[in-house]
């Protein structure tokens, strides 16, 4: 499996980066949505690796803690810790001001905005603002508005330049499902095995999002679901693997889930992922542009037909965070059936992980495809079904 050169091009670069009229295009539309809700000035936030925000306006990825400015027409202040965090990130968010938040991040980013002379109640917020935090800039600043909702639906439609990451992030995630397809044997734990997935992608520049392992006997099953935890089980002829994996280049992910079976599979795993299966073909008919979610819960009732259920989302939007449509099927619906139709350019995973009604049986399949105007694309090249060793 090879990434085609564009792509192998930017994994080669010391650091890969987004081209300026992509971060400027970028901009303008957090500035329209300043607009929109009469802002002059917007704090953006994220802390131990949660905000994708920071990374989508400056380039520079959330370590510990990162608290910006952006305010139109000005260089964006961004405010980092730890201190030894700090050269790196003046390095990769070359067009912003890059300083030590010492003491106080949040602190630091309330005095540029007082310099920056923001008024009462025209200050918004992005990002995983804390109780703290909030309370120290409404002190100052009144009022706060959020763009958290606007910035979601922003960033559920892709790029030309995102779909090339999130291509990257799908070949490293089929990479790590590769190694766990050919490397697991009997003998080996849940530990043992996610080790082999971790290092067929760390090397090559991906970073480890999940790799969910689950291992149980087809014959007397006692897991449903990947467990989140690897455990100690060790792997037995007459085993089924379950796993959903995800890497990421640059916080640009790909997610893949398989199952696999370690001698014949029994006629209940069989009917379980022939469910499943069916259920992603008839999911992946009707998707495309203008579909509705509706159409895709009722795509999956043949898993229902079938006298299953699933234990995890039936599909849910992917790439810049677990974004929405998050849907259920009509045995476990995920709450009230979003309205809003699908439109091109969002990235979204199928994963109809088909169980049993007792939650002791279960299969994982699906992965990450692109909305086109027509239909679907793939994103992953490891073959679909299921896979016996």
């Amino acid at each position: 499996m090879n990434l085609p050169p564009d792509l192998a091009a930017i994994v080669a670069a010391d650091y890969p980066r987004f081209s300026e009229t992509e971060m400027a295009r970028r901009r303008a539309a957090i500035e329209t949505l300043l607009a929109q809700a009469e802002c002059d000035h917007l704090l953006f936030c994220g802390a131990n690796r949660f905000g994708s925000g920071v990374q989508w306006l400056t380039q520079w990825p959330v370590t510990a803690e990162a608290v910006g400015v952006l305010t139109p027409g000005k260089r964006d202040a961004l405010f980092v810790q730890y201190v030894n965090h700090a050269p790196l990130a003046a390095k990769l968010a070359d067009k912003t001001d890059v300083a030590w938040g010492g003491e106080s991040s949040i602190g630091k980013a309330i005095e540029v905005l007082a310099a920056r002379g923001a008024k009462v109640d025209r200050v918004a917020t992005l990002g995983p603002l804390s109780a703290e935090q909030a309370a120290a800039l409404s002190a100052k600043f009144g009022r706060l508005t959020s763009l958290n909702r606007d910035y979601v639906k922003l960033r559920q439609v892709k790029s030309p330049e995102e779909l090339g990451w999130l291509r990257i992030g799908a070949h490293f995630s089929d990479l790590g499902m590769l190694a766990l397809r050919n490397g697991v044997k009997p003998g080996l734990n849940e530990r043992e095995l996610g080790a082999r997935v971790e290092a067929a992608y760390v090397a090559q520049g991906a970073t480890n999002v999940i790799h969910y392992i689950g291992v149980t006997s087809m014959a007397q099953p006692d897991l449903a679901v990947p467990r989140q935890f690897p455990s100690m089980r060790k792997v037995r002829a007459g085993d089924v693997v379950v796993a959903e994996i995800s890497a990421a280049f640059w916080e640009h992910p790909g997610q893949v889930l398989r199952s696999f079976a370690l001698g014949e599979p029994t006629q209940l795993y069989r009917d379980l992922h022939a469910a499943a299966d069916a259920a992603f073909d008839a999911i992946a008919q009707v998707l495309k542009a203008g579909a509705t979610p509706a159409q895709v819960i009722e795509a999956s009732g043949v898993i229902e037909d079938a006298g299953f259920t699933i234990i995890d989302d039936l599909l849910h939007g992917y790439g810049g965070g677990y974004l929405p449509p998050i849907l259920g099927c009509k045995s476990r619906p995920a709450g009230p059936i979003p309205q809003e139709p699908f439109r091109a350019g969002q990235t979204v995973v199928i994963q109809p992980n088909v169980v049993t009604h007792d939650h002791k049986a279960g299969v994982q399949t699906g992965e990450m495809v692109l909305i086109t105007e027509t239909g679907i694309e793939r994103m992953h090249t490891v073959p679909r079904g299921f896979q016996t060793i």
